[in-house]
């Protein structure tokens, strides 16, 4: 309904209607077969000639609809308008009504499977001219849609979170003598523990979860997006021993595996600055900066 030039795609997915879940009407096909032939029933509701397509993508939810052309003239868009308003308002209908299940779709019947009491009073939005409503309570998406993944937190919110987080895990481990071994190897280089996503919570100031809360995914999100030194495995947090991760495959194609090993330094290396066991790797086979020297 935004203008007459607009085209369409879409990738039906999950059992919707304009007002909740989509009721089921037909026994005779499955539920996705005939939530499609909603979907295209719509599309030619809106005028549109809708066409079927199969994606080639893993998913068994993989029928599209295209629509790129009109079934009417521009002249008669206000016309078509207030058939579609109709039509919302019928769907309505259905939704709080007790719907006839034996009404099918025919694509030659635009309208057919609107469920209509007899006699019953027209919705006031049915009086209202075509155009100037589309359904009561509809909020458009904002044109700037707000960021909430943690990353527009302030710099300096996120290190401190981040600091408060790795202390509480590195205190939480017992001090390694200079006498352990591991494999027969000095192995001094304290990695702290695992604590859960709660027990970390409980730790952190009111004030920062409150911060965090307005966030999707609030804290784990957070830790998550600062890989360099933490690791979120099955709801817990562990601190990142980059001596453990798998080195750059050797399948992949030698231009990339060459500019992998060629990698600029453009971040300082967390562990070189705030571990009290500095890095846990020498310098050149770190992929961050062990001070400012090393940036480019």
């Amino acid at each position: 309904r935004s203008s007459y030039s607009c085209c369409y795609f879409v990738l039906p997915c999950c059992f919707f209607d304009f007002h909740g879940k989509y009721s089921r009407r037909q026994s005779k096909k499955t539920q996705y077969r005939e939530y499609l032939d909603f979907v295209a029933q719509v599309g030619f509701v809106c005028g549109f000639h809708v066409e079927e397509d199969c994606l080639r993508i893993p998913s068994t939810k993989r029928v599209s609809f295209v629509g790129k052309s009109r079934t009417y003239p521009a002249a008669e868009r206000a016309l078509i308008d207030e058939q579609i308003t109709q039509f919302i308002n019928g769907r309505r209908t259905c939704a709080v009504a007790s719907c006839d299940r034996r009404v099918g779709f025919n694509h030659e019947h635009h309208c057919g499977g609107l469920c209509k009491e007899e006699g019953s009073e027209p919705h006031e939005d049915e009086t209202e001219t075509a155009g100037t409503i589309w359904m009561p309570g509809f909020q458009p998406r904002e044109k700037v849609e707000q960021v909430r993944n943690c990353a527009s937190l302030p710099r300096d919110f996120v290190d401190e979170v981040v600091l408060n987080v790795a202390n509480l895990l590195l205190n939480a481990a017992p001090q390694k003598s200079c006498s352990d071994k591991q494999d027969g190897n000095m192995n001094t280089w304290n990695q702290g523990e695992s604590l859960s996503l709660r027990e970390v919570a409980e730790h952190l100031d009111k004030e920062i979860l409150k911060k965090l809360k307005s966030e999707y995914g609030g804290l784990q999100t957070l830790l998550k997006n600062n890989h360099q030194v933490f690791e979120v495995l099955n709801g817990r947090v562990h601190i990142r021993d980059w001596r453990k991760e798998k080195p750059p495959s050797k399948s992949k194609p030698e231009v990339k595996r060459r500019l992998s090993a060629e990698a600029f330094k453009t971040r300082l290396c967390w562990f070189f600055i705030h571990h009290p066991d500095g890095c846990s790797l020498p310098s050149e086979a770190c992929p961050y900066a062990h001070g400012t020297e090393e940036l480019r």
